[in-house]
């Protein structure tokens, strides 16, 4: 028996490295299944793409008529029973899908284009110089279809299905950010980052917040305390979280310091794991005023003196108030060392079609008050 070998009943200690080789093994497994995945997908977007390319093409050059969609479907069917994806309507998204990535992205094939300070990856070319861009061809079917039948302009499609690829979104959380306008709201709070951080934290920072922050999932009215709209938060933290983007872990809200003998309490208290910083978010219920600066400088320099780990970058503020003075709010921070952003929220909007259903009713809000009563 070679030298080390382990054999069950003979050795309970298992052999040296073992946990190192198996989790190594994991890992390749785990990359072999995601590769095996991604390699299938691309092949039916590929196909999918062909198909709709196929049917636009004869309609275009030998007239076909929108009969031919119903035939393909049926003559489908027929070759492979219990296949799935040939609908007439699955067939028609080809054509969209088609249309969607060739006719209305020609604008896009210039070497890389900017959405929001995004910048966009160079779409791949197919070898008849038409092109399908990379992270449209990774996204399933399902995320192309919601793309294609809530978007019109390619730009934002394309900056919804790479951050879709970036961050592992749902078809949910897709639909929610862009029934929210995420694309629309990314990065334009007023900071004074590029000056108090390095890049490319700085510009990371700046992308992560938005403006305004929209909370409709709260049934609260505009003239909400700010302890109410804290408490409410903490309640819908899993909704609230969706809305600060990736990334926000929760520390705790009313996080205490004591300094001086007298004591503080932040707001609400995260952490950011991209960012690798503590990011304190400071809620006012009115508008903004120049001394909430003063007094995020001040929760600043004491977290990052008391719980900021060397490796940790700066820490963050983010003041949040009903209405942003723009103006006041840039001449506040124009000196600030620390570095801070200012965003409005929103209570009340327009309830997306899409997220109705994910929303307490007055029934279920009732149900909860008694609970707790």
């Amino acid at each position: 028996m070679p030298v080390g070998f382990y054999r069950r009943g003979t050795n309970d200690a298992m052999p040296k490295e073992y946990a190192t080789f198996l989790s190594e093994l994991k890992d390749r497994i785990r990359d072999a299944h995601a590769k095996a995945f991604l390699s299938v997908n691309r092949e039916l977007i590929g196909l999918y793409w062909q198909i709709g390319k196929g049917i636009v093409e004869r309609q275009q050059r030998d007239g076909w008529g929108e009969g031919i969609v119903d035939r393909l479907a049926t003559d489908i069917q027929r070759e492979f029973p219990g296949i799935e994806g040939f609908s007439p309507r699955n067939i028609w998204r080809m054509r969209a899908f088609y249309l969607a990535w060739t006719e209305e992205i020609s604008d896009l094939a210039e070497p890389l284009r900017e959405i929001g300070n995004t910048k966009l990856t160079q779409p791949t070319s197919e070898s008849d110089s038409e092109v399908l861009p990379q992270p449209v061809a990774e996204l399933p079917w399902s995320h192309n279809i919601i793309l294609i039948e809530k978007l019109n302009d390619p730009l934002e499609r394309l900056w919804y299905a790479q951050r879709t690829i970036e961050h592992g979104w749902s078809r949910a959380t897709l639909v929610h950010h862009i029934e929210l306008d995420l694309c629309g709201r990314q990065g334009k709070a007023i900071t004074n980052f590029a000056r108090s951080l390095p890049p490319p934290q700085s510009d990371l920072a700046g992308h992560s917040l938005k403006d305004p922050y929209i909370f409709d999932f709260l049934s609260m009215n505009e003239d909400i305390a700010e302890k109410s709209l804290e408490r409410g938060l903490i309640e819908n933290i899993r909704k609230f979280l969706l809305e600060l983007g990736t990334g926000f872990a929760f520390v705790g809200s009313q996080y205490h310091l004591e300094i001086d003998g007298e004591d503080f309490y932040i707001d609400l208290l995260f952490y950011h794991i991209r960012l690798r910083c503590f990011v304190i978010i400071d809620l006012k219920a009115g508008n903004f005023k120049p001394e909430y600066a003063g007094k995020m400088n001040f929760y600043l320099a004491a977290l990052d003196d008391r719980l900021r780990h060397p490796t940790d970058n700066p820490s963050i503020g983010i003041i949040l108030c009903k209405t942003n003075k723009k103006v006041i709010a840039e001449y506040a921070l124009r000196n600030m060392a620390a570095p801070i952003g200012v965003s409005e929220y929103l209570l009340t909007r327009k309830v997306p079609v899409g997220l109705k259903a994910d929303l307490p009713s007055i029934k279920d809000i009732e149900k909860k008050l008694t609970r707790k009563g």
